[in-house]
Formats: C-alpha cells, structure tokens, sequence
C-alpha cells in the first residue's frame, strides 16, 4: 500500500562547539548534515531537513526544530523513532521528540516568537569552557538593563544586522531584554518576533560596551537610531549563545 508523503517537526538539542553551525555547509561539519544523515539511514529513504533559523559555528541550542517529509511510512513508525535516530547522532546532538504537522507547516517562517539566552562569567572555569563567554571587566549590570530597556522601543534593528543579508526588512519586535545574574557571572534573556542574521551577539556586544562605560545611555540611542552596523559594538564570542526557545501556533 502506497501512503502519501506527510510532513513532520523533529525538536532537537545540541551542543554547537563541535560544528560549523547549523546549515549544511562544504567542507564542514554541521548539526544539519548529522542529522540528515542520522534521519536518512533510520528511514531508509532521503530525508532534507529544514531549520527553524541558522544557528552561527559554536552556537548552542536547547529547543530547535526542523520540517522533513517522509513517504510511504506509517505514522505510527515515524513518530516512533526518536530513539532510533539518537543511537545514530553524536552524543553533542539529541533528538526529542518528533510532531506530526500539516503539508505546509514550515519550521523557519511558521514560527511566531524566538528566545535566546547569553551567558557571561567573570572567573576562568573549565567547567565553562565553550559554553559561556569569560569577561574579566568590572560591568555594570543596572546600567546595561536599562539600555536593554531602550531596545523594547525601537523595531529597525539594522545596526545589528550582518551586512548583505537576504532579508526583505531588518524590522523586529523585542518583547523581553533583560539581565540577570547567575553563578559567576550574567545571562542576557532576549525574545522577539524574529532575529537578524548575528543579532544577539552584536546587540551584546553594544550592551557590554554601556557596561564599561564606553558609551552611555544616549550614545546607545544612537547607534541604533543610526542603522549603521560601524556604529555598534563587537559580535561576542559564539560560545555563550543559545536558542532556548521557537514558538509556533500550532505546537504545544
């Protein structure tokens, strides 16, 4: 019995210190071309994934989720087979759990809210390493709220953007920026609508710069009221980054 291609969600996590992000790439591994691989041998057919966004080399990700289409498979067999498809990943990628969904779901342009946790710590610790960003300078944390603050006010966040992007508008609507300390050291909680392409990492750069007083809160202002990448401060290193959260209008 022939049964009609379906379209599924797969959640997944993964550990980005090992890969050169998410998105195949040649000559470079990547968390997409591990999982294909791992999804195309357990269903003994070709699986392409497509990703809810496309995580920068050493980016981590607690909630991740990707589309993919199997033909002539029982759903029952399909929905079945996360541990099968763990037992063929490396222990940095783990799948959890897969959601039937209709033809058209897409993981990328479904998703209505997105959430990204930075993390900074002050101290050297192994324990830490690859996985959070040391700092050594004194930084101020009400000062850098209440910048964080100033960015729930603005919606063109070109400032931050990768030049050269294929995006039709660099508009984004932030709901939540905020920092809180944690053992040894900061994370930053940022949730939008969507993300420009290497925006938490330029945004956090921007924010460690009011920090270290370089620039104060009107200068902040400015630089995203300018529009102009120069303006802002450094991307941060990609190891404190992690996708914690994708939301979609019909996932519980």
């Amino acid at each position: 019995m022939v049964l009609n291609k379906k379209r599924y969600f797969i959640q997944i996590a993964y550990d980005g210190s090992q890969y050169h992000g998410w998105q195949i790439q040649p000559n470079a591994i990547t968390v997409q071309e591990l999982l294909d691989k791992a999804m195309s041998t357990f269903y003994r057919q070709p699986i392409e994934t497509l990703g809810c966004g496309r995580t920068d080399a050493g980016v981590h990700a607690t909630e991740f989720y990707a589309h993919f289409d199997v033909e002539n498979l029982e759903e029952s067999k399909v929905l079945q087979a996360v541990a099968g498809i763990n037992a063929m990943l490396p222990y940095q990628i783990a799948a959890k759990r897969i959601i039937p969904v209709h033809e058209e779901a897409h993981a990328r342009f479904d998703a209505t809210a997105r959430a990204y946790k930075y993390y900074l710590h002050f101290e050297k610790d192994p324990f830490k390493l690859n996985r959070s960003w040391l700092v050594k300078d004194k930084l101020d944390l009400n000062l850098m709220n209440q910048a964080a603050a100033l960015l729930l006010d603005y919606t063109d966040f070109s400032c931050f953007s990768k030049s050269n992007t294929q995006t039709f508008t660099n508009n984004c609507k932030i709901v939540k920026a905020v920092f809180e300390e944690t053992d040894g050291g900061l994370v930053f909680t940022i949730e939008a609508d969507r993300f420009l392409r290497n925006m938490v990492r330029a945004v956090m750069g921007t924010l460690v710069r009011v920090g270290k007083y370089e620039i104060n809160l009107e200068e902040f202002k400015a630089v995203i009221e300018s529009k102009n990448r120069s303006k802002a401060g450094q991307s941060v290193p990609a190891c404190g980054l992690y996708l914690v959260k994708v939301e979609y209008p019909y996932l519980r």
